[in-house]
């Protein structure tokens, strides 16, 4: 009698000694599964960060040429001004 209940004492410690490695290892693969995503976030943020950098000095260089032609015209016609003048 005692000997049985010894053993049933013994079954449900295994059971729940078990239960609790499989909780760890799901836990364990839950940090995995969020540091990996926390990996991709913040591989999205870089890549966006990226991507507006490269157009804001596509923006740049399109004003700063649009500027040098401005004053290529500006120039032109001041010198069309003064040959007119003369």
């Amino acid at each position: 009698m005692r000997a049985r209940a010894q053993e049933r004492e013994r079954a449900r410690e295994r059971e729940v000694s078990a239960h609790t490695r499989e909780r760890t290892r799901e836990s364990e693969r839950d940090r995995v599964r969020e540091r990996q995503s926390a990996r991709e976030r913040q591989s999205t943020r870089k890549s966006e960060r990226q991507s507006t950098r490269k157009s804001e000095r596509r923006r740049a260089r399109e004003r700063a040429s649009e500027r040098a032609r401005e004053g290529e015209r500006e120039h032109a016609r001041e010198r069309k001004s003064a040959h007119d003048k003369e």
